[in-house]
């Protein structure tokens, strides 16, 4: 039987299913903070993985393409957090002012890698240069993304230390994943051969945040405090941003001159947001508040961003071959 063109992937219909069971049965007391250590020990294992599983090659390949790196981090931790902030008058009064720090926070966040390097694939793109900016993003995203937050959601009153949250990520994220290149030389075949199913703890790891990230906030009353309007109003609010970013990606990969393979990797590496990332990062950064009201706008984005540009890259997929492409067929 073939799968409807519009059905979710199994991961996202997952998770809509966790969230379905947290706002029926809530983790509290004992249990919730027996998921909070359970939790933390997946994401130290998720990063431990991903340290082991990317090669030092794969973060030097395409390195030299430093103006295609630029662009990409101009969309990513630039454009995003600016559209923030220049859309305010539209988002705060159309989401209510809880959901658009969710969306402040969303476009603080590093891109994807997993899924940017997929599309930009599938779409035949600069593979290697996809590789750099989406690995680069997602490691510079560690220290950025808190200083980001600091910055925009300070402006709305969240007082934090922006130094403090850095260590707490560097503790929690980046000395897992550290150490996983350091195991790398041991295990790192292993995981290669193993990644089929190590995939799985990546996706466990975001359930488990989820499922007690919207426990807490389901036991605060999270669902009585977002009228239906409101998210409708987060779907349409995270098309609006994802289109002004994919045309935004799209003018100025023509305007700097770049060719057709480089600037469908600038499209999808520097429109996405890491869902895999954000979601422990709110773990951290936001330790001791309720955080399923700031994780939800990434969580329909994250949806909406795969569904668009699994559209954009077949289209791109279906076009004539460039010269380069033939010549890199025949054989020397």
């Amino acid at each position: 039987m073939t799968r409807p063109r519009l059905l979710p992937d199994n991961f996202t219909l997952t998770l809509i299913g966790v969230v379905t069971f947290a706002s029926l049965l809530p983790a509290s007391g004992q249990v919730a903070v027996g998921f909070g250590w359970l939790t933390n020990i997946a994401i130290a294992l998720l990063f431990f993985l991903h340290g082991a599983k990317l090669s030092r090659e794969s973060i030097i390949a395409g390195a030299g393409h430093w103006r295609l790196h630029l662009l990409v981090f101009g969309l990513t931790f630039v454009l995003f957090p600016l559209l923030g902030l220049a859309l305010k008058p539209l988002l705060s009064p159309l989401i209510g002012n809880d959901l658009y720090m969710g969306m402040l926070y969303l476009c603080a966040l590093p891109a994807t890698v997993q899924s940017a390097i997929a599309f930009t694939s599938l779409a035949r793109g600069n593979i290697p240069a996809a590789i750099c900016s989406a690995a680069a993003s997602s490691l510079f995203g560690i220290f950025l993304t808190p200083l980001l937050v600091a910055l925009l959601l300070n402006v709305h009153g969240e007082g934090a230390s922006t130094l403090d949250a850095i260590l707490k990520i560097s503790v929690q994220l980046l000395l897992p994943f550290i150490a996983g290149q350091i195991a790398r030389r041991w295990i790192g075949d292993w995981v290669a051969r193993n990644k089929n199913w190590l995939k799985f703890v990546d996706q466990g790891s975001i359930l488990l945040v989820v499922y007690g990230a919207f426990s807490e906030a389901v036991i605060e009353g999270l669902w009585q405090q977002i009228p239906l309007l409101d998210l409708v109003g987060l779907v349409l609010v995270c098309c609006i941003v994802l289109a002004l970013v994919l045309v935004a990606s799209t003018v100025l990969g023509k305007a700097f001159g770049f060719n057709q393979e480089d600037r469908i990797t600038i499209l999808f590496c520097g429109s996405k947001k890491s869902l895999a990332t954000g979601v422990p990062m709110a773990q951290v950064l936001f330790a001791g508040s309720t955080i399923g009201l700031l994780i939800l706008p990434l969580m329909l984005f994250h949806q909406i961003q795969l569904m668009v540009c699994a559209v954009l890259a077949q289209r791109y997929a279906k076009r004539p071959e460039s010269i380069p492409e033939l010549m890199a067929q025949v054989d020397p």
